[in-house]
């Protein structure tokens, strides 16, 4: 029997596992896209998806710097272009950069559709099957998937209230290589970190700089969150005090809009060719469209000022989320205090898990993100991030409410407290 009719006889498709290459055993969706189905009904409030707040970006506006493009200069915007990006839109990048201290040259930028494309290229580059990757604890979940997929071994490294601990990543170092095990390089989201919130002082950043300099080891820095700073600004970036050995991920998702799908990579000269090639025969270019939106958004707008109206929408909605929890968690609980960015991470007594507790949590009309999701090895199942960047407060404080209702439920289940 042929697999079509088989699949006609019976609305079944035909098995393929056999015919994939063993790399896609290591292509799972994430817990958070799981989510989004039940996460995305109105009738809940999501504290789950990180989706930028486009509420304080003016339509017209936008609809307008569109409109000029296509008018003067469509047949431009409208083709193929440069593998490695539009050369304005690099010298402008520069310049955004700039403003955490970067003194870059616009050679040494890559565009690339989003910096998850970056962060894709990269792990294509250097990873083999079975090197090491070391990550923030928790981590960044797109970049767990795509390290998974390259077939990379996850070392997470400890975290506190002020990130990754200079002394957790020399044991790490030491005990991987001491295993025989081959690292690759060191993966971190300095500026108001995805999940937990929270911002590197300047102090450890330079010392994990020179921890990796001395042991050879390239330092990731993705920075999407980094001029999203609501009271200060973040420190220098990473890539200001190292430009040989810190390759620099930037994104206009958050600054912006994740629609146009334009992030970058800045890439110390020697791996620029490289990262050139892997991107166009992965894309061919980067679309001129969308580059070319941001282009003439970042010389025709006060863009500075659009960012800071973000960083004001996205306090209030802080400030309303840490409100409510201290009203309505139990005692038991404690969470990070973010000082920008998008997200708290809540820690919970050890015997809760928050991945068993999803349904009741959806019951009750809301929905987060289980900890467990930004670890590589199943950790983290008391924990969960909550994300305040897209709710309105009104709807993020109903939600927290809710949510509290949900865990206090769960530890008199437990007999916790």
């Amino acid at each position: 029997m042929s697999s079509e009719i088989k699949r006609l006889q019976t609305g079944e498709p035909e098995n393929l596992t056999e015919r994939f290459a063993s790399r896609a055993a290591h292509m799972k969706a994430s817990e958070i896209r799981s989510l989004f189905a039940v996460a995305s009904r109105p009738d809940i409030v999501s504290l789950a998806g990180g989706m930028p707040n486009l509420s304080a970006l003016p339509m017209e506006m936008m609809a307008s710097v569109v409109q000029k493009l296509i008018l003067e200069n469509g047949q431009e915007a409208l083709q193929y272009g440069s593998g490695q990006g539009h050369p304005k839109l690099r010298e402008q990048i520069c310049d955004v950069m700039a403003l955490e201290g970067i003194r870059a040259h616009p050679d040494d930028v890559i565009v690339t559709t989003g910096s998850q494309q970056a962060l894709d290229l990269i792990s294509r580059i250097f990873i083999d099957p079975g090197d090491v990757v070391l990550v923030e604890a928790p981590s960044y979940v797109g970049a767990l998937g795509t390290f998974s997929q390259y077939e990379a071994q996850v070392v997470h490294v400890a975290m506190d209230q002020d990130g990754l601990i200079p002394d957790a990543l020399r044991q790490a170092i030491t005990s991987t290589r001491a295993a025989g095990r081959h690292i690759k390089f060191l993966y971190l989201i300095p500026n108001y970190q995805n999940p937990a919130g929270v911002l590197l002082p300047a102090d450890r950043r330079t010392e994990i700089l020179e921890i990796c300099r001395s042991a050879e080891i390239f330092v990731i820095e993705d920075n999407p969150y980094g001029l999203l700073g609501f009271d200060r600004p973040a420190p220098n970036a990473m890539r200001a005090e190292d430009s040989e050995n810190v390759i620099y991920l930037g994104s206009f998702s958050k600054t912006i809009a994740p629609g146009f799908r334009v992030g970058w990579a800045l890439v110390p000269p020697a791996l620029k060719e490289k990262l050139v090639i892997a991107s166009e025969s992965s894309i061919l270019c980067p679309s001129n469209f969308s580059q070319l939106s941001i282009s003439s958004y970042l010389s025709d707008q006060p863009w500075r000022d659009q960012i800071a109206s973000f960083c004001e929408l996205y306090r209030t909605r802080r400030d309303a989320m840490l409100e409510a929890m201290e009203q309505h968690f139990p005692k038991e609980a404690s969470w990070t205090n973010p000082e920008g960015g998008f997200y708290v991470w809540v820690t919970l007594p050890p015997e809760i898990d928050t991945k068993a507790m999803v349904p009741a949590a959806i019951v009750a009309k809301v929905a987060y993100v289980p900890g467990t999701a930004f670890y590589a090895d199943g950790f983290g199942s008391w924990s969960m991030r909550l994300s305040y960047c897209y709710p309105s407060p009104e709807r993020i404080r109903d939600g927290i409410k809710s949510l509290g209702g949900v865990i206090k439920k769960e530890m008199e289940r437990r007999s916790i407290g």
